[in-house]
């Protein structure tokens, strides 16, 4: 199980500190959860990550389902053994999947709504590679074309296989294009599959319960008071997050209202650079992200200043570190252009250095944030 202490609250917003204690470990929060879908942030050793000062790690439970499958990682004595992280784990139930491997890929769009659109998802409507039923999901595996059923049930007992110190209910994380009755129906879904997940957990990992309810104001608070009832560990906010960042903080304002504030708030897979303030702000204690490593494999530094591009030709005549402020060896041991030089030759060498530094310089802000909170200036 773990102990969640909170050790400052912010008087000017919900920002707070606090003291996440796991059988792995203690989590110094707010605080990032680099994503490790496949047991491995892309490109780094699990050493190499917790030299960028990285406290805990989110994997996948539907990916690692698919390979090695859980009883290659149970057998290995769980995840920490397996890909040798002596910190906090976190493992993502698969519910994301539903909507990343469904509606999402259906209509080539993510949690949040980047361009408004007259379509819409409707109550009873269907993916076309999915089947999405009361007590779970048909999968299509996208190694070999089976199919994979995946309900709360089933992901608990996987989960639990695989050992992180937390673990997720099942859920129907619901696409931005859905409307109010395809939303209702789906949380009604989700809220029997998290009992559901309760009945089934019997391991002492921490079960987080995630909120849903898409962009709609009454049925995120009826999710926050639902799923807040329950006996869990801390929560989850998921889901689609409407067509603009005001919106997505707007929501999570509506359900942190509705927490029992004593546990720790997990806001699913968003942490852009510019959103970590405001996060924070809200009331999230931790969070997780693909942004700086993605980025990064698209030749992407993260600075001070802003971003660079380091695919771009002017760089290979930039002499400078990426950012004269951070202090990683990547800044400290290598300069734009040679990096520029890696990215453009196919080296997965700058994708490394430039994965270990957006990490470093992810964690560093926050840091400057916990500074602020115990300072009474956030």
């Amino acid at each position: 199980m773990i102990e969640f202490k909170i050790l400052k609250k912010s008087k000017i917003s919900r920002a707070r500190l606090g003291l996440l204690k796991t059988e792995n470990g203690i989590v110094e929060t707010p605080c990032l959860a680099p994503v490790a879908t496949q047991a491995v942030v892309k490109t780094l050793t699990s050493e190499e990550v917790g030299q960028t000062k990285t406290q805990i790690l989110i994997s996948n439970t539907f990916h690692l389902h698919l390979k090695p499958g859980e009883e290659i990682v149970e057998s290995a004595g769980g995840l920490h053994r397996f890909m040798n992280w002596p910190k906090p784990l976190m493992t993502d139930s698969g519910g994301f999947q539903v909507f990343s491997l469904g509606f999402g890929r259906d209509f080539g769009t993510g949690k949040i709504l980047k361009n408004k659109t007259d379509s819409l998802i409707k109550k009873g409507q269907q993916p076309k590679l999915i089947k999405i039923t009361g007590g779970g999901v048909f999968f299509t595996s996208p190694l070999n074309g089976e199919k994979i059923f995946l309900g709360p049930r089933e992901s608990i007992k996987i989960q639990e296989s695989l050992g992180a110190d937390i673990i997720f209910t099942f859920d129907e994380c619901t696409s931005p294009m859905a409307d109010y009755e395809y939303t209702k129906k789906s949380l009604q879904r989700t809220h029997r599959w998290a009992e559901i997940c309760l009945k089934s957990k019997k391991s002492n990992q921490a079960l987080f319960g995630i909120v849903q309810g898409g962009k709609f104001k009454d049925l995120r608070i009826e999710s926050a008071r639902f799923i807040g009832s329950l006996p869990f560990a801390g929560f989850g906010i998921g889901g689609e997050f409407g067509d603009n960042k005001k919106i997505m903080v707007q929501m999570i304002d509506w359900v942190i209202k509705e927490l029992p504030e004593e546990k720790p708030r997990h806001l699913l897979g968003i942490g852009r650079l510019e959103d970590i303030a405001k996060i924070i702000k809200a009331g999230i204690d931790t969070f997780d992200c693909i942004v700086p490593t993605r980025f990064a494999r698209h030749g992407i530094a993260f600075i001070s200043e802003g971003k660079l591009d380091l695919s771009k030709t002017k760089f290979l005549k930039d002499k400078n570190p990426l950012d004269k402020k951070c202090h990683c060896f990547v800044c400290r041991d290598y300069r734009r252009n040679y990096i520029a030089h890696l990215f453009r030759a196919g080296e997965i060498t700058a994708l490394k250095l430039l994965t270990f530094h957006n990490l470093y310089f992810f964690n560093a802000e926050i840091v400057k944030i916990r500074e602020k909170i115990k300072k009474g200036k956030f």
